[in-house]
């Protein structure tokens, strides 16, 4: 018995050590997703400036006490008409109150009310084409005769005409401003869901027996979202040109409120002596909006490449 035990050669010759676990081991899927997604931002430098651009100004709509501790409605008489130093980085303005401040406090007002218009312009826009595109025949028909006359009229002009009959207020003048851009969002979405509509996929849903509602909320629209969103980000910084311009010409919330627009109309009075009050908040506005623009081509061009 202990001959057999020695002479059997699976039980006398040790077997291969086995690995002790370290724990899970990483996914190199997802360590390919990162280094793509390095790769991207290492190539475009702009791209990735844009989006720090970008964060800093929702940042300071949504936060403004980390960018500054200074209360943007409290001046110093003495103190007034400072040039950009390190105490005061955009100057004062005519009453000493400090002009940096002043913008970081007024993104709040103004990125929020743009905000509102992308989602009122989003949603409306949105629903009407899917509407079109989906239903077709006479409600394509009527839908889309109302989305022309509202392409016919000017933006900012329907927008002057609105804030004017529902009056003046930051909130109003971003439900006028999101109004006007109706038209561009249904016709986008209308374009996508009928070309998502004709689709294989659609189609046999359809033929087994699906109901309208779930080829709708399942196949179409999310087949058909991502131009819309890419519009959605590209209106973004139109918006905040619109809202800006609306606030410039007293549309919007009353003084002392530091609104971008209202900021540089206020600073127009001063260009001889003081260029800070109008020139840095008007770089803020077009840094914000290049930004934007910049975000949303790269949206463009991704969801472009993947179609």
């Amino acid at each position: 018995m202990s001959q057999s035990l020695v002479d059997d050669p699976a039980e006398a010759a040790p077997g291969p050590a086995r690995p002790v676990s370290a724990g899970p081991e990483p996914d190199p899927g997802r360590r390919v997703e990162v280094r793509r997604l390095l790769r991207f931002v290492v190539r475009r430098p702009g791209l990735l400036l844009s989006a720090v651009v970008l964060v800093l100004a929702v940042l300071a709509s949504f936060r403004p006490d980390l960018f500054t501790s200074q209360d943007p409605l409290k001046g110093v008489p003495s103190q007034n008409f400072r040039a950009p130093s390190g105490r005061h980085w955009f100057g004062t303005d005519e009453l000493g109150r400090d002009v940096f401040s002043r913008v970081v406090h007024g993104a709040q007002l103004s990125l929020k009310a743009t905000l509102i218009a992308v989602l009122v312009a989003f949603v409306v826009g949105g629903l009407l084409g899917v509407v079109a595109g989906f239903v077709g025949r006479w409600a394509d028909d009527v839908l889309m005769r109302f989305v022309d006359v509202l392409l016919s009229i000017p933006a900012l002009f329907m927008s002057l005409a609105l804030v004017t009959a529902l009056g003046y207020g930051t909130v109003k003048v971003a439900v006028a401003v999101g109004i006007a851009s109706v038209a561009a969002f249904a016709r986008v979405a209308r374009a996508e869901v009928l070309r998502v509509r004709q689709a294989v996929f659609v189609e046999a849903s359809r033929a087994s027996g699906a109901r309208w509602y779930s080829v709708l909320g399942r196949h179409v629209l999310p087949n058909a979202a991502g131009p819309v969103i890419v519009l959605a980000t590209l209106d973004f910084g139109s918006s905040i040109l619109a809202v800006s311009a609306l606030s410039f010409l007293g549309y919007g919330a009353p003084p002392p409120a530091p609104e971008w627009g209202t900021l540089i109309s206020d600073g127009r009075n001063y260009l001889a002596n003081a260029w800070w009050l109008t020139a840095l908040p008007g770089l803020a506005i077009a840094a914000t909006v290049l930004a934007t623009n910049r975000v949303a081509r790269a949206l463009d061009g991704e969801w472009s490449r993947q179609r």
